[in-house]
């Protein structure tokens, strides 16, 4: 079995990012029903925008030469970072890297001394969640409506982080 790592990525790796990002998207449409047709139209400087350093942190999950899962850290008001965008491919799922993906935004967030690191979460989704929880997010009484799903909600989840 492959050593799984983390690679950051930047907007000259726009080329891989699309390539996780897509079999993201199509291999969970139920998560993201129209967002997979819009990021087929992106073009290079999409991608390339989507991947400016200042926005967060993009990581790759690597195994070997294969790219194995991605995440994020958006900073969408510029000073609590939101993970986002957290897949694995399902080949390599319970083998431990979500739990690699995840550190890598944790350990990001440290050495920008951030003070913590939030998400949202599907109220349903168990692996999820535990998953998060080994990382120290605890979920607090907040929640909205999931944006792509009707009748479900996401609950926020928030990991205080020292440096």
């Amino acid at each position: 079995m492959s050593v799984v790592s983390a690679r950051r990525v930047g907007p000259d790796d726009w080329r891989a990012w699309r390539e996780v990002r897509l079999a993201a998207l199509a291999e969970s449409p139920e998560v993201f029903p129209a967002e997979l047709t819009r990021a087929r139209r992106y073009d290079e400087s999409d991608w390339r925008e989507r991947l400016d350093p200042d926005s967060g942190v993009w990581a790759l999950a690597v195994a070997g030469e294969d790219l194995v899962g991605q995440v994020g850290a958006w900073l969408p008001f510029g000073s609590i970072p939101m993970l986002v965008g957290l897949w694995v491919r399902p080949a390599w799922r319970g083998r431990g890297v979500g739990d690699v993906l995840v550190a890598e935004v944790l350990d990001w967030a440290r050495q920008r001394s951030h003070g913590r690191v939030d998400l949202w979460v599907l109220e349903h989704n168990a692996p999820a969640r535990r998953l998060y929880e080994r990382h120290g997010f605890t979920a607090v009484n907040e929640y909205m409506p999931s944006p792509d799903l009707p009748r479900a909600r996401e609950q926020l989840m928030v990991c205080h982080i020292g440096s």
